[in-house]
């Protein structure tokens, strides 16, 4: 599934919701549905600077595709680096740093967060794509 066709299918999910109550409900229990997190990851080094609250993310590299672990220790903000894993794990970084994330102005993600969440939706997206861009400039450069 391609990253467009991964965002279709998030629209269609949260266009099964009729207000913003049950959709956070849903994010917070895709929040719930992260795999743990390893441990061993949660130090400064994976937390993402400019979030309100605490995100970590840990990517991992296999030459071909990056893979995202996350968490947070708020339930919100769990829900919406889910997401993010949910679409940019298993990915190039090619593909990540390419990508069009309409999805987030399609579900009224960014309108109906408060202003700190919007921002630390923001350093979410531009820490994968920051860790995507190092990817890339290993394999061009090895």
């Amino acid at each position: 599934m391609t990253i467009n066709e991964l965002q279709d299918q998030i629209i269609e999910e949260f266009a099964q919701f009729g207000d913003w109550m049950e959709r956070y409900e849903y994010l917070i229990e895709m929040g719930r549905e992260l795999p743990p997190f390893d441990e061993t990851h949660r130090k400064p080094d994976f937390l993402i600077e400019g979030c309100q609250s605490r995100v970590w993310l840990y990517p991992s590299f296999n030459d071909v595709v990056i893979t995202f672990e996350a968490d947070s220790d708020a339930l919100i903000t769990r829900g919406i680096v889910a997401l993010l894993v949910k679409v940019f794990s298993g990915r190039t970084p090619d593909e990540i740093l390419g990508a069009d994330l309409y999805f987030i102005d399609r579900i009224g993600l960014k309108e109906n967060l408060s202003p700190t969440r919007s921002n630390g939706l923001l350093a979410m997206i531009k820490q994968m794509r920051l860790y995507a861009l190092a990817y890339k400039s290993k394999t061009e450069h090895s």
